[in-house]
């Protein structure tokens, strides 16, 4: 089951039907075995129509926080410490890969955040900038895993590769994050074998594509929610961004106007344009 935010009211996909509501989203999701819910409310639903193919959707988060976790696949920890090394702190992203405690770190609130067709930003005082594409998870205030998303992890590499306690600078800023399409609502977990890709398109042009399959994650995705929800309570659920474990070459930065698609089997394709202001 899929759920698409839109401006006015939040459209339900189920078995090829389509339904909407006008229901608060904070209220709407953030319960426990959403999909069970879901499914026994569906014909109360008001009946709709499929979006159009270009339809722009808002992100599925109103009060939920993004978290986002880093180092998880070992593609990551490489180029952590490639970027960080001239700084000393190389070492630093090989060692969290190897420790028991993930990192975690604040990434954004739903005003800095985009959705799908959605304009993400590039630092001005940035010269090295990547999408990161990272299977989402959304968790209830109770710390249940109770659906999926595609988010997108927008990183300067030349902040955080000069010091990395410039993390927050180089991952948290004004539209720094997307998610989307919609929110993903299944009854069993996602398989271990769904693949995540990414393809960048420059003035036309093919400038990157690669994929990897999310059993390739370090951790598992109970693991990274049980830290998160360590001390912390989430009154309205929360997203965890899940790591990248795709990272174009060193010689590729993005630049105005790129359009980035980030695509997760079973989720769909979460498309952003990049600017830079």
């Amino acid at each position: 089951m899929k759920l698409y935010r839109t401006s006015s009211s939040i459209l339900i996909e189920h078995e090829g039907q389509y339904y909407e509501s006008n229901a608060d989203w904070d209220e709407f999701v953030n319960r426990e075995g959403l999909f069970a819910w879901l499914k026994e409310k569906l014909a109360s639903f008001k009946p709709s129509v499929a979006p159009e193919p270009d339809t722009s959707f808002l992100p599925p988060i109103q009060s939920q926080e993004i978290w986002a976790a880093g180092v998880t696949y070992f593609r990551s920890r490489t180029a952590r410490m490639e970027e960080s090394k001239d700084a000393g702190g190389g070492t630093f992203y090989d060692k969290v890969y190897h420790a028991e405690r993930p990192e975690i770190f604040f990434k954004a609130l739903a005003h800095r955040t985009t959705g799908h067709r959605g304009k993400i930003r590039i630092r001005r005082d940035s010269a090295w900038d990547v999408p990161e594409p990272e299977l989402t998870l959304f968790m209830s205030s109770a710390g249940t895993i109770e659906g999926y998303t595609v988010g997108n992890d927008v990183s300067s590499r030349s902040i955080e590769g000069e010091n990395p306690l410039y993390l927050p600078q180089a991952k948290s800023y004004q539209y720094s994050a997307a998610l989307g399409p919609c929110l993903l609502v299944k009854e069993r977990v996602i398989p271990r074998d769904a693949t995540i890709r990414l393809h960048i398109i420059r003035k036309g042009q093919d400038m990157f594509d690669g994929n990897i399959t999310i059993d390739q994650m370090k951790r598992s995705h109970e693991e990274l929610v049980e830290f998160l929800f360590r001390e912390s309570d989430f009154p309205y659920g929360a997203y965890l961004m899940t790591g990248t474990g795709i990272v174009p070459p060193d010689s590729f930065t993005l630049q105005e106007g790129d359009e980035v698609r980030i695509s997760i089997t079973g989720i769909g394709t979460l498309i952003s344009f990049t600017e830079k202001k």
